[in-house]
Parts: structure tokens; sequence; C-alpha cells
């Protein structure tokens, strides 16, 4: 059984980072609310559904960005059978570079 995200304090999280207006305001803002350990967690997974996206093999994400094969095989589970987050994000980033 999983547990309901949708709550009105994940609401306040997500308002709240809606609201911060540029990388700095981002580093500010989770470096508050986050451990390192957490941020970093964060950062790696979303490397690894990038290098998955480029097809890399899981030998050479885990070399790259230290990740366990465990992690690897949960990023591209989400990848694969997700909500189309990370899909989402990595369009809007290659429209955004391709506006440039």
């Amino acid at each position: 059984m999983s547990k309901d995200i949708h709550t009105e304090a994940v609401n306040h999280l997500f308002d709240a980072i809606l609201c911060l207006q540029n990388r700095e305001e981002c580093y500010t803002f989770f470096e508050d609310i986050c451990t390192i350990n957490e941020l970093l967690a964060l950062s790696q997974r979303f490397e690894v559904a990038h290098m998955l996206r480029e097809k890399k093999t899981y030998l050479d994400i885990a070399e790259k960005t230290g990740a366990s094969t465990a992690t690897i095989s949960r990023v591209n589970r989400s990848l694969n059978y997700g909500n189309d987050g990370y899909d989402l994000v990595f369009s809007r980033i290659e429209n955004k570079n391709e506006s440039k």
C-alpha cells in the first residue's frame, strides 16, 4: 500500500519551490530544507535519469555518478513505469536550451 503524497503539507512545499526565482534562491532554500546528503542523493538520481535517457550502461552510470545499481534500477523503473515526471522536466530543459 503506497502513501498518498497529495497532502496539504506537500502542497505547501511545492508552492514554496515554485516561488523560487533563480538557482541561487534554490541553493538557499534547499540548503535549509535538506541535508547535504539528501540534496546530493536527489541530484544523483536526476543525473542517473539523464544518463539512462542517453542509453548509458549501468556500469558507466555507476562509475560516473557513484550510484548503486539498486538506485539506477529504481530510477530506470520510474522512467519506464512512473508518472513521466522526468520526461516532463527533461523535455522542458531541452526546449529551453533550443530556444537560446
